[in-house]
């Protein structure tokens, strides 16, 4: 088997380095797994696509995008997700509920498994792709799938290295993705037949049971936010651009809160729409693509990423589509709330070419909120941010989560606990020092609920938070009026031109006042219960910023 389309031959593969050496012509050996499979390795968007139809694995729109669907799986399974606990990782990874540990003789014997279950295939497909555009900050990575629009996927996510990179291209991290894999929680250690398993000192992850491509990009975050913090580099789950001036800003928020939405603004250079590392001399994107949420997407409303939707090369996964006419349907929800597009990022027109730029001169930190209790913005002391980062408020949304159906008010470390290792004071701390570093300023944008909790009010006008957000980054919203909020102590603008000023007080948007103030009181309560996990980990202006019912 050879790794070139369609030829045989035998190789010896091993976890990191995949190929290490080719004999004979009769099959193939992994650990003492034989296989008898095709490799397609590196294959570029065409190929892929035509092995993806060939193989049934989805549609062609009359557009030209690819669309699929995922199946019982089509968000995370972030309750299925473990960590192998060792040496390495016993004393460095933070425990608990968003990083629950696998014995290693579970991991073993899920390895072992996988393998076999591997060595079965008659196809495989192995990109060889960067976690990171910095040179010096990047992570190797190679990505097994037995799934042609998979191959695509990560190979359009991550970065593709040049030719002259391939030829001396050695993997640190192996991926290895089975969507028909079974685990079995009693011999594997897991908690259901699907199975996430992160394994740092073997540098190796091991997806099966679920065709949700999502999680194979996540597992490189989750790599990078192990690594990274030991060099002095803070890896955040955000998006961000460039200003006309060289201004970067940067974008916090879990799934559904706007990151790749607000980035992708036409008068601003887009570096990426979900996951960054922010070193002395730059913001630099981990991917090589964006992984949008289209469902009810609007040309009108969001017209860079609503065309990429036309374009071969993006794939649409659980979008539904007409099988005879080939036309798309993105407000149509019967398969997944969670529709998403992924296609590379040179397809919103003014992306960065080199996928990074200067430090930040902006932070904003977007939250869903449920309740509809916090401003459409608020400035942010160096403290409140720190606060706010370390509490990651917002609300899931439907479908983002196996199980979540509806908006559900959380805490979120970080903005992104699931896809961070280590304790969250680590990346708390990174923050802090970069903001005092370069004079950052902050904000706090709630792309939630106004005039009334979920159910009752509305969702934030995008086109409201787009003008305030603009204030923010041309630097007038500095020169208006603010007041002090009771609850959370954060400056809110009084007036803002083009703005309603009614919208930017909360508390004027409900029709019974007291009743948001009860609201208030209740979510001022959780924010302090929550934070008290970190109250040994901070400074005494961090414990300060906490909200107080008024």
């Amino acid at each position: 088997m050879r790794l070139e389309h369609g030829s045989r031959c035998m190789h010896w593969f091993d976890l990191k380095g995949l190929i290490v050496a080719t004999a004979g012509r009769t099959g193939l050996e992994i650990e003492g797994v034989a296989l008898g499979a095709t490799v397609h390795r590196n294959l570029g968007t065409a190929p892929l696509l035509e092995l993806a139809l060939q193989h049934e694995e989805g549609l062609f729109s009359k557009d030209g995008a690819f669309v699929v669907e995922t199946g019982t799986h089509t968000g995370r399974s972030a309750n299925d997700k473990f960590t192998v606990k060792d040496s390495e990782t016993a004393d460095a990874v933070w425990w608990g509920k968003t990083n629950k540990p696998m014995d290693p003789a579970h991991f073993a014997v899920l390895k072992a498994d996988f393998l076999k279950a591997l060595g079965e295939k008659d196809v495989i497909f192995a990109q060889d792709l960067f976690g990171g555009s910095q040179p010096e900050y990047r992570v190797n990575v190679r990505v097994v799938t037995e799934l042609a629009w998979h191959s695509l996927f990560v190979r359009t996510l991550l970065v593709r290295p040049n030719d002259d990179e391939l030829a001396g291209f050695s993997p640190e991290y192996t991926i290895i993705c089975l969507p028909t894999f079974r685990a079995d929680p009693a011999r594997h250690g897991c908690r259901s037949e699907t199975v996430v398993a992160v394994n740092f000192t073997d540098k190796l992850i091991l997806i099966g049971g679920t065709s949700y491509a999502g999680e194979m990009k996540k597992s490189v975050f989750g790599i990078l936010n192990y690594l990274l913090p030991t060099k002095g580099v803070m890896p955040m789950h955000c998006s961000a651009n460039i200003g006309p001036k060289g201004d970067t800003a940067v974008f916090f928020g879990l799934s559904g809160t706007g990151k790749t939405t607000l980035s992708a603004d036409a008068s601003r250079t887009l570096i990426g729409d979900d996951e960054h590392g922010w070193s002395d001399t730059a913001v630099f994107n981990f991917e090589g693509g964006c992984y949008a949420k289209v469902i009810r997407l609007s040309a009108a409303a969001e017209p860079e990423i609503f065309a990429t939707t036309k374009r071969f090369g993006t794939i649409l996964e659980n979008v539904v589509i007409d099988p005879a006419t080939r036309e798309i349907d993105l407000d149509d929800n019967r398969l997944a709330e969670n529709s998403r597009g992924s296609y590379p990022i040179d397809f919103i027109p003014n992306a960065s070419k080199d996928n990074l730029g200067p430090v930040p001169k902006n932070i904003i930190m977007l939250t869903a909120d449920a309740f509809g209790i916090l401003p459409p913005i608020s400035k942010l002391t160096p403290d409140q941010a720190m606060y706010h980062f370390l509490s990651g408020y917002t609300a899931r949304v439907a479908g983002t989560e196996i199980g979540v159906t509806e908006p559900d008010a959380t805490f979120s470390t970080c903005f992104g606990a699931p896809f961070m290792p280590r304790h969250p004071s680590v990346y708390g701390n990174l923050l802090k020092e970069r903001i005092a570093k370069g004079g950052v300023d902050c904000w706090l944008v709630n792309t939630g609920w106004t005039g009334g909790q979920y159910g009752t009010g509305s969702r934030m006008p995008i086109k409201v938070t787009r003008a305030l957000l603009n204030a923010a980054l041309d630097g007038s919203l500095k020169n208006v009026e603010f007041r002090k909020d009771p609850f959370f102590g954060f400056a809110v603008p009084v007036h803002v031109p083009g703005v309603d000023d009614t919208i930017l007080n909360p508390r004027a948007t409900w029709s019974d006042g007291a009743a948001y103030d009860e609201k208030a009181r209740g979510l001022v309560k959780m924010f302090v219960e929550n934070f008290a996990q970190f109250a040994d980990h901070v400074e005494p202006g961090v414990l300060e910023s906490a909200p107080k019912a008024a």
